[in-house]
């Protein structure tokens, strides 16, 4: 190499490594970070708790999200009707922190996504605001109470209250919370809303409204802004430039790009993009805020609802938010791994039951596919249980609202805002006065899409007026119905707001088949024929929504399990305190089509029949009755082929048509009207078999050809403890999780599904259990524990990465007469 080309190689390399230093010496305009780590937490009433010198070396370490009541114990004095766990109680979180001397001149804020419940949030002794409502998130400017280049403290006080939800709410600050360092002119909070007033096949017209709001004395001036949208791909694809100035303390810059081809976000297609905002002052840029979204068209009429100008029927499910023996701290891959079940069963769509989701949650949503319905309240100023929303609804209730559309008006997931669920003011004649107002705050924020409520009082909230206020009428529990009330309302829409409420208990069989109110068991049977008297079957719905074929679908009550409600049991009065002598311990719902532990149980499948098109049919219940007194067994089938044939040891039983072949189904519910006492279902087929051990198989057919097969196998004595994980690779990040199914199986590795085993396990390697479950919906065995008893042949170990700490980890399970099993998972 000569002297030259050395000389000028060097000289390259020297500019290369001062630009990169520069560069990585010039700080952002905007910083966000997670400020999640590095949490204290203590019970305590001592209200010193928010000063900067108080003593907090012996409270515990803990990292953000958090819930503290799902470490329990359970007790029935903490109340099944949410739970049976310590959901109250004041506590307090803090944390030191120091900001570096160069923020000096910038805005400092922080955004909490989510604190349960009652929050006041201290900077260095001072009180700087307070929020009830623990399902919203919020930002607040902390800018004049740190010291920069010095500690600080931040201090969060608590103080949620029994019966604040009607359901489990958790405890804590159990959404993720971050920081923000910007410049004094910047976009607000929330602050861009974007729109897709045309959307053709060779262009899309993306509509901007940028908020930027100035914090300086002197913001007199001319500024510009720049915005560009970036596919996927990080490919730009259009941008604009437009000038702007200040008049007050706010500028509103409406910006109308183009792109060309675009790519629409669509179920199986769900393509996003984002903007990025830059603003400028004398060509330097001071702020740049990053917003996703997508191109699609939504439209609802009488013919149905339609997505980029495609009918789609809504195959819809509620959810609550917890995550079942996680609790409700917010994780990212526990969130992700219960919309994969429901994209599984067929689900294309969410009602968050019953207030605003987790920030993740609408994420993975846009990201997947699913359509959203976000809910806002489950009551308004009436109350529904003594310490609900109701005490702060004048006071807080229209900035909640406009807060979530403005948090989620940009996602594409969201087809449409409820403003509530059987609220008590349906029964009022003047309850229409607050729909509207509320109707009138949706539209102001987000005109482009509809309102929505459900009711359940269905017939008083149409006399009253309420149902007139909003743009989609939601009616629970009164499929029969639909058809009546908009041949009555021609500019109506209705639709299945809440509907079925079957109740059941995964692997649970309870002969003869006969409706009851309750069970000694504590235990609800899976043949998916039992419901509260307000509720039916899911194949009554089925049919009402068949006998409509524009109707825009419906939202079963529910997708999951959830903690809290645990209907049919706790009495009468289970609508507060309940029968708990008598019903306790139950203390979770059994109205999921999955149980709490994430475990599909028979009804998952009677919709998968109704919702998928891959070949699939399903046979129940088990097959091991020895002993038993019944000696003739109802066997269920479920499928979406054409016809099936039954099998007991190679001996067929049979082929039955689906919907030729009907099969009866006991109900007794107030939900349709001159209702007969057993209804004909279309929608499953059975045989009454007389037991004999052996193999019980099923075999589908589409067009006269075998398209799917279902087996069972009476099993033997449990002998081995299979671990089937869902995925075997995860990240060292602290967060990632492996949810791994526990099965109980025979020596040749049939399931057993009668088998009760306590499991022992032991981790070695950089992991830790994150919670174990079984989807039993009256066990108190804790959810944090290295033990868990199988219910019907089936528990489920979750273990957590550790932050950094890469690796394998080695997981064993062992029970008292099984073989233990062991399987690896790597940290990565």
């Amino acid at each position: 190499m000569s002297n030259k080309f050395t000389y000028k190689y060097y000289l390259l390399l020297s500019i290369c490594l001062f630009i990169v230093v520069t560069l990585s010496a010039q700080k952002l305009p905007r910083e966000r970070k997670r400020f999640t780590e590095e949490w204290l937490f203590k019970k305590t009433t001592d209200s010193s708790a928010s000063q900067i010198q108080y003593n907090d070396k012996d409270w515990r370490k803990l990292s953000l999200p958090h819930d503290w009541a799902i470490e329990g114990p359970f007790k029935p004095e903490y109340n099944p009707r949410t739970g049976g766990l310590p959901i109250f109680d004041k506590a307090w979180y803090r944390k030191h922190f120091k900001i570096d001397a160069s923020a000096k001149g910038k805005i400092i804020t922080l955004e909490f996504d989510g604190i349960m419940y009652n929050s006041s949030v201290y900077i260095n002794g001072s009180k700087v605001y307070e929020r009830p409502y623990g399902y919203i998130g919020f930002e607040i400017d902390i800018t004049p109470y740190v010291k920069l280049g010095s500690d600080n403290v931040i201090a969060v006080k608590l103080n949620p209250e029994m019966l604040a939800s009607r359901w489990y709410s958790g405890a804590g600050i159990y959404r993720n919370v971050w920081m923000e360092i910007k410049n004094p002119v910047h976009v607000k909070h929330w602050g861009n809303h974007i729109s897709t007033p045309v959307v053709e096949k060779e262009k899309a017209k993306v509509k901007v409204e940028t908020m930027v709001s100035s914090k300086q004395k002197n913001h007199v001036g001319k500024y510009q802004i720049k915005t560009s949208i970036v596919d996927a791909d990080g490919a730009e694809v259009a941008k604009l430039m437009a000038d702007f100035k200040f008049i007050s303390g706010e500028a509103k810059i409406i910006q109308e790009l183009e792109v060309v081809n675009p790519k629409l976000w669509d179920m199986e297609t769900p393509h996003l993009y984002k903007t990025v905002s830059s603003i400028y002052k004398n060509n330097i840029v001071v702020d740049t805020y990053t917003q996703q979204f997508g191109i699609r068209t939504i439209s609802y009429s009488r013919e149905g609802f339609f997505l980029n100008g495609r009918r789609v029927k809504l195959k819809g499910v509620c959810l609550h938010h917890d995550l079942g023996a996680l609790g409700t701290a917010v994780n990212y891959r526990a969130t992700e791994r219960q919309l994969q079940i429901m994209k599984a069963m067929g689900v294309n769509a969410i009602r968050t039951s019953h207030n605003p989701a987790s920030p993740e949650q609408l994420d993975l949503c846009d990201k997947m596919g699913l359509l959203v319905q976000e809910e806002a309240f489950d009551c308004w100023a009436m109350p529904k249980v003594e310490n609900d929303y109701s005490k702060y609804w004048a006071q807080w209730h229209e900035q909640d609202l406009r807060d979530m559309i403005r948090r989620d008006r940009n996602r594409p997931s969201i087809i449409m805002w409820s403003i509530g669920n059987e609220i008590r003011e349906q029964n009022k004649e003047d309850g229409y006065l607050l729909a509207r107002s509320l109707s009138k705050i949706c539209k102001e924020e987000d005109p482009n899409r509809p309102t929505t409520a459900g009711f359940n009082n269905f017939s008083v909230a149409i006399k009253n007026g309420l149902a007139a206020e909003i743009d989609l009428v939601g009616a629970n529990y009164k499929p029969s119905d639909y058809a009546s009330t908009m041949q009555q309302h021609k500019d109506w829409i209705v639709y299945g707001s809440e509907t079925a409420s079957c109740v059941s208990s995964r692997g649970v069989y309870h002969l003869p088949l006969e409706k009851y109110d309750k069970h000694p068991s504590l235990q609800v049977s899976s043949y998916d024929n039992q419901s509260p008297g307000w509720a039916y079957p899911p194949d009554v719905e089925f049919h009402f929504q068949d006998s409509l074929p524009n109707a825009i679908g419906e939202f079963v009550w529910t997708g999951f399990d959830y903690l809290g409600e645990p209907t049919p049991y706790g009495g009468k009065d289970n609508l507060t305190h309940g029968n708990w002598d008598t019903d306790w311990p139950s203390r979770s719902s059994y109205f999921g089509a999955v149980d709490l532990a994430g475990f599909p149980k028979d009804r998952f499948y009677l919709y998968q029949s109704r919702w998928t098109t891959e070949p699939m049919v399903h046979v129940l219940p088990h097959w091991n009755w020895e002993g038993s007194s019944v000696t003739e067994i109802p066997v269920y089938c479920y499928t979406n082929c054409d016809e099936a044939e039954l099998f007991v040891n190679g001996k067929s039983y049979g082929r039955k048509k689906m919907g030729v072949d009907k099969t009866i189904v006991p109900v007794a519910f107030n939900a349709w009207k001159n209702r007969p006492k057993n209804f004909e279902s279309p929608y499953r087929l059975n045989w009454n078999v007389l037991y004999e051990k052996g193999e019980l198989k099923v075999v589908a057919y589409k067009n006269g050809k075998e398209a799917a097969v279902k087996t069972i196998n009476t099993a033997k004595t449990p002998n081995q403890i299979k671990l089937i994980p869902d995925r075997k690779v995860i990240s060292a990040d602290g967060e990632d999780l492996s949810f791994i199914t526990v099965k109980i199986e025979d020596e040749d590795g049939n399931f057993c599904p009668l088998a009760d085993n306590k499991i022992e396990f032991k981790l070695s390697g950089p992991a830790t259990i994150a919670a174990v479950d079984n989807g039993n919906a009256a066990s108190t065995e804790p959810f944090q524990a290295n033990y868990r008893k199988t219910f019907n042949g089936l528990c489920l170990l979750v273990i957590r990465s550790k932050k950094g700490a890469a690796g394998e980890v080695k997981i064993e399970a062992s029970s008292a007469g099984l073989k233990t099993s062991a399987i690896i998972i790597s940290i990565q």
